[in-house]
């Protein structure tokens, strides 16, 4: 059974959109702090929502194609080691950062936490891009 992508799509792709904006914003230079913060919230918002339908799309698809029912009950970090082992991601550490990240936006707000969010989500974006290519190549 093959899983309807097109919302992990549109998730990243706009992750995307954001980071190349801010990027050619950056660049440019001579723009006001407040703006900066804007896009980086920006950037954190839309980290947020593609981590959160990355790995509910790991646990369908392993649900899918593995063991019914053997997703239940797993923990987040089961569910990358799991997703690494059946080549869905390459890097299991980053993803259990990625989930740690993903907790510290939503419990409080701190600068210095939305300062390494908005870091890591650059890494973040190559690694969500290359888990939906290995969906894409794998979602029979």
């Amino acid at each position: 059974m093959s899983l309807e992508l097109s919302s992990l799509e549109k998730a990243v792709a706009s992750l995307e959109r954001a980071w190349n904006f801010t990027n050619r914003k950056l660049s440019e230079g001579n723009i006001e702090q407040d703006e900066i913060e804007v896009y980086k919230a920006a950037i954190i918002q839309n980290f947020e929502f593609s981590y959160e339908l990355c790995w509910k799309f790991m646990k369908r698809w392993l649900e899918v194609n593995l063991t019914p029912g053997m997703m239940e009950g797993v923990t987040r970090k089961q569910l990358f080691r799991y997703a690494a082992e059946n080549l869905l991601i390459t890097d299991f550490e980053a993803w259990v950062v990625y989930h740690d990240l993903r907790n510290r936006t939503s419990h409080t707000y701190d600068s210095d936490v939305a300062d390494v969010i908005f870091k890591k989500a650059r890494f973040f974006l190559e690694d969500a891009k290359g888990f939906l290519k290995a969906l894409e190549v794998r979602n029979d």
